[in-house]
This record gives structure tokens, sequence and C-alpha cells, in this order.
């Protein structure tokens, strides 16, 4: 039974697939629809998308389109890095994060404009419809969603295609169109479909867009450094920065030297494997940055108990559930062990590595006086004899109860 809805707020990009959604919720549901275009910094025009949103009969006011580069990398980017996040041991969550803030800002527009419903373009075997959804929900439940393909045939691009003939929707065909589905944000790049579907073929290189292979990237280093306050990266260099600036700056330098390529199976939530390559060149300075200032800033036990925890909160981000209370108290743990997580890390560049090589915090838990090899009025060593008998205590005892 088809949901009645009055008005609906669509997460559109101007491109095939949500133009065809816009023309198909107008004729299906016969509602009024209000278009939302977030540039998270996808590297693309996003004022076309007006353009194209009105040339469909959309009026002018209901047309949103809106810079959310600085509340992504802030609100959320940075928040998951405090975690060291990352999903089965090399996915670092770009497309997972981004979502929760469009569906956020999709709900709150809905209620700006008075709509009942809301869309999204997501295809019913992927992760994102999870994301958008449970986003929607988190914000307000009272929201009517509609999810196109869970409900038309266009299953195709061939029939979307014919659709947009049909009804009149001009699709640019300019250029050579990329045999990748394809999702960027000022995080990363991903891209699925095409000769990926075979996890034994290797992606070509003309694929990449953002980095060099490693065997074209500079023959010559290239050091850096990365200034931290409270977990968070707020200078390159000397110079202080936003935290857009900064992801995109590392974005940059990551991309010259051939960083952050990455050809990954995982495991998407709904229940099948899937196979994607991804470019998040600044994303993995960050991660290896951030480690390295925690290196001497954490607590022995307190980095730990961290690591064990990241999985579960990369995991939460994964499945679409940013929203969740034992999200944000998993993030209130992790922003407690961010408070003395200060100073800087010097970086070298090379040919897709990228290798720590200094680190200093003036709140360093590092001390030479104890870690010293040469001489030392600090710790006597005859202590840890005892210590080591402590700990095997239970050792002795099971191996004279085995012995009897």
């Amino acid at each position: 039974m088809k949901k009645s809805v009055k008005k609906v707020v669509l997460a559109y990009s101007g491109g095939l697939d949500t133009s065809v959604i816009l023309k198909w919720l107008q004729d299906e549901y016969q509602c009024e629809v209000v278009t939302f275009t977030a540039d998270i910094g996808q590297g693309e025009e996003v004022e076309p998308a007006r353009k194209k949103a009105i040339s469909l009969g959309i009026k002018p006011e209901n047309v949103f389109i809106e810079n959310l580069e600085e509340e992504f990398v802030r609100d959320f980017v940075f928040p998951m890095f405090r975690a060291n996040a990352i999903y089965e041991g090399e996915y670092l969550l770009g497309t997972s994060i981004a979502r929760p803030l469009i569906a956020k800002r999709q709900a709150e527009i809905a209620k700006l404009v008075g709509a009942d419903g809301v869309s999204h373009g997501a295809t019913g075997k992927g992760n994102d419809q999870v994301r958008f959804e449970m986003g929607y929900l988190g914000i307000d439940s009272n929201l009517i969603i509609i999810a196109p393909w869970r409900e038309w045939d266009l299953n195709s691009r061939e029939k979307l295609l014919k659709y947009a003939e049909e009804h009149g929707i001009e699709i640019d065909k300019k250029g050579k169109k990329s045999p990748y589905s394809m999702d960027a944000n000022l995080l990363h790049i991903s891209y699925e479909g095409g000769i990926l579907e075979d996890p034994w073929a290797e992606p070509e290189d003309d694929m990449w867009r953002w980095t060099v292979s490693p065997e074209n990237a500079p023959d010559e280093a290239e050091y850096i450094e990365i200034t931290y306050k409270n977990g968070d990266p707020i200078a390159i260099g000397d110079k202080k920065l936003s935290p857009a600036e900064i992801l995109r700056e590392l974005n940059r330098l990551g991309g010259k030297h051939g960083i952050g390529r990455t050809d990954i199976v995982e495991n998407r939530f709904v229940g099948m494997k899937s196979r994607g390559a991804y470019e998040t060149p600044g994303g993995t300075i960050l991660l290896k940055s951030h480690r390295a200032i925690e290196s001497i800033c954490l607590d022995r036990e307190e980095a730990h108990l961290k690591d064990e925890l990241m999985p579960r909160y990369a995991k939460l981000i994964y499945n679409g559930f940013w929203f969740s209370p034992e999200r944000e108290m998993l993030q209130s743990a992790i922003d407690k062990t961010q408070e003395n997580v200060e100073g800087v890390v010097r970086l070298k560049l090379y040919k897709g590595n990228i290798s720590v090589v200094g680190r200093k915090s003036e709140k360093s838990l590092f001390n030479s006086d104890y870690s010293t090899f040469e001489e030392d009025e600090v710790y006597n060593q005859k202590d840890a004899e005892g210590f080591i008998k402590l700990n095997a205590l239970r050792f002795i005892i099971e191996g004279k109860a085995r012995r009897k």
C-alpha cells in the first residue's frame, strides 16, 4: 500500500538517479518536492543542481543547497578520528560518516518547510539506506520515508535513461562515463561496480582520481608537522587552519605522494560481501599522526582500552548508528581521553608510505629518566624480580598442582 505524503524533502545531487527520483515522486505520489543538496567537499559543482531542480518544476524557494564542509569535518570526521576508527582493519569509513550529517540536515529542512516525508537514492542492497533512514528516525520518527529503489522496477541504468528520455529529464552525456559507481566527500572517494565486482581483478590505474600511483610519486620525501589540541589537528607546519582546510591540505599532500589507496572486500550490514576501492589520502595521514601523538600522551591502560572499544565504535558508524546512545556513550569516553592529547607530530611522506619520525608534547608521559638505557637514579632494576614473581604466581601454583 502506497504511503500518503504531501511534501517530501529529497536528498538531491542533480545526477541521473536523483533526477529520475524527483520526477517519479511527483508522478507516483502527487506530492510537492523539496530538494536538498549538501556540499561536503565532493569536488563537483553543486550549483547546477539548482538549475536542474527548477527545470523539473521545483519552486526556487524549495531548492536548498548548503555548504557543510566545516560541520562535516569538525563534528563528524574529527570525533571519529579521535577514536582511531577503522572498519575491518582497513576501511576509514569515508561514506559511512557522511550519511548521518546529510540525514540530519535533511530532517531539519523537512521541519523548516513543513514536509511530512523524506526520500533518498540509496539502493535496497547497500548500507546507505540504513544510514540515511536511521538518521531520519533518530531526528524525527514521524517522518514518512520513501526509498524508490525498494519500490520501483527501474533497476538498471538503461531503464533510468529510458525513463528520463520519456519524461523530458535532461541528462548530461558529455564525456566518457566512468564504469564505476563513485561517491566522494572531503574525507574520501569510493569506487564500486565495473571490474571491481571481480575480487581478483586489479583496478585500472586511471580509475584513481585523487592520488598518483606510488611508482609515479616524487622521488624525494617530504616532511610535514601536524599540531594537535584535545585530540584534533589544528595546524600544519606553522599555519593554523580550519578543520576542512586541514583535511583538504592533507588530501593534497597525500595525493601527491601516492598515499591512501585501499582495495577492500568488506562485510555489508545487510549481509553480503562487497568489493570497493577507496582513496583517503588525508584520512590515512590523520590516523597515523593521531596514533603517534597519543603514544606519548595516553596512559598505557587508557590507550589499550581505547583500542578495545574502537572496533565496536567503528562498527556502529559503519552500520548507521551514529545517533545511537551507545555511540554517544563511547564518544564521551573517547573524548575524555583526548583532554591531554596535544603536541606536534613530524611525518615523512614518500611513495605511498607515511613514517612517523618525531613527536613531542608538553603533556608527554614519555620520561627518559626512567626509560633510558644509560645509568639512572630513579629506577631500581631489582624491583622487577618481585613484579615478575607476583605476576607469575598463578603459573607457579598451577605448575605445582599439575606435578602432583
